[in-house]
């Protein structure tokens, strides 16, 4: 039991699964801070209200926070926009550029007599009707 146990514990995906783990949370770290140490202070200071927490409204005795909430939005879109072009645009760069096609293979060649595109199969030239080999 042990012996498959331990199997378990070495096969790839679970160890890729918590580097895979560990990395996130660590990624999560830097975009946290990103969005918090420079792009919410930066729209702070373009709309000049650096916390929405304390906007709210009561209705019949009870208060409404809708400053959380707008918080937790602005919050959202800027992760999101952090990941997005930061992550996302980088790495599908990255994957267009090493995942370029191999050309494709020639259908036509070239009439030695004339220099028309004939086809490859072909036997003589359609255009000057000299033989090509």
């Amino acid at each position: 039991m042990l012996k498959e146990f331990k199997q378990f514990l070495l096969r790839g995906n679970v160890v890729d699964l918590a580097v895979g783990v560990v990395v996130g949370a660590a990624f999560g770290t830097v975009v946290s801070a990103l969005v918090a140490d420079l792009l919410t202070p930066f729209i702070a200071a373009i709309a000049r209200v650096p916390d929405f927490g304390d906007l709210s409204f009561t209705l019949n005795g009870s208060k409404f926070m809708y400053g959380h909430l707008i918080n937790a939005l602005i919050s959202f879109v800027l992760v999101a926009g952090a990941v997005f072009f930061f992550v996302v645009k980088p790495m599908n760069l990255l994957v267009e550029r090493s995942h370029k096609e191999p050309p494709a293979d020639p259908t036509t060649k070239k009439c030695p007599e004339c220099l028309s595109e004939i086809p490859l199969d072909a036997k003589r030239c359609m255009h000057c009707t000299q033989p090509v080999a």
